[in-house]
């Protein structure tokens, strides 16, 4: 089994930055990639970014420029947001894809307003 604990939003301005961290816990060998995606109110969940095991990464086209996804060893992936505009409101779940599994953090909410 594997877990994903998210952490870091919460209220930003529009213009800011909020990063977010996700942090992997139990079975983890060689998935294809952990990132980030976002559900906002009556919209379907989309891609936000991901960084796959070998260190490629990939950007939902909202997103591009603004936003970047790196991690610190193969468990820890972060989201550094910048530019930060009210249509980023929304749920963010961290995700793990593997051949063995598809997991997800139960959220955490970023409220982008003045």
């Amino acid at each position: 089994q594997v877990q994903l604990v998210e952490s870091g939003g919460g209220l930003a301005q529009p213009g800011g930055s909020l990063r977010l961290s996700c942090a992997a816990s139990g079975t983890i060998y060689n998935y294809n990639r952990m990132g980030w995606y976002r559900q906002a109110p009556g919209k379907e969940r989309e891609l936000v970014a991901f960084i796959t095991y070998g260190g490629m990464t990939n950007y939902g086209d909202s997103v591009k420029g603004r936003f970047m996804v790196s991690r610190d060893d193969q468990t820890t992936v972060y989201l550094q947001m910048n530019s930060l505009k009210p249509e980023d409101t929304a749920v963010y779940y961290c995700n793990l894809y593997s051949s063995w599994g598809d997991y997800w953090g139960k959220g955490t909410l970023v409220t982008v307003s003045s």
